[in-house]
């Protein structure tokens, strides 16, 4: 059976070996996705622009006007962004809570910049089977949008 247990939790820390807070590990990710957001590659840009449309920050915008006026896409646009996905009205709602929060509501983002990587994966369509799955099997899951997926880790 595969470890149920974080696979990474001690590696969360910042240079100094204190805990990386939350807060500042959202403010990294985001300003790596303004990047993203900007460049001229459209699999690097559409993405990022893609989740800002879904977070409703410019419901006047199509994701293609969006990608023809990326350069104005801004930090505190991607982190309102992950604030939404993260469950909060705002930025300013989010940075006051996140840090009370446990480390382990940002591991879609720690998916997402491949710190899972070294670990065998197995995807599900929602939470609930990967949940099923995890009890005959093991594994660390991880929530990706609506999917989940399995961390496979000894």
């Amino acid at each position: 059976m595969w470890s149920t247990s974080h696979p990474l939790l001690e590696q969360f820390r910042t240079d100094a070996g204190e805990p990386c807070r939350n807060s500042e590990f959202l403010r990294r990710h985001a300003r790596r996705l303004v990047r993203d957001g900007r460049a001229d590659q459209p699999s690097k840009a559409l993405p990022v622009l893609r989740r800002v449309i879904d977070a409703g920050l410019m419901p006047e915008l199509a994701v293609t006007d969006l990608y023809n006026v990326r350069e104005t896409l801004q930090l505190k646009h991607i982190l309102h962004t992950l604030a939404r996905e993260l469950g909060f009205a705002s930025w300013d709602a989010c940075k006051q809570e996140i840090d009370h929060c446990d480390t382990v509501v940002l591991d879609r983002y720690r998916f997402e910049q491949g710190k899972f990587g070294d670990f065998a994966q197995n995807w599900f369509p929602d939470e609930p089977t990967a949940r099923a799955w995890q009890q005959e099997n093991g594994g660390y899951i991880v929530n990706y949008g609506k999917q989940a997926v399995a961390i496979l880790a000894k």
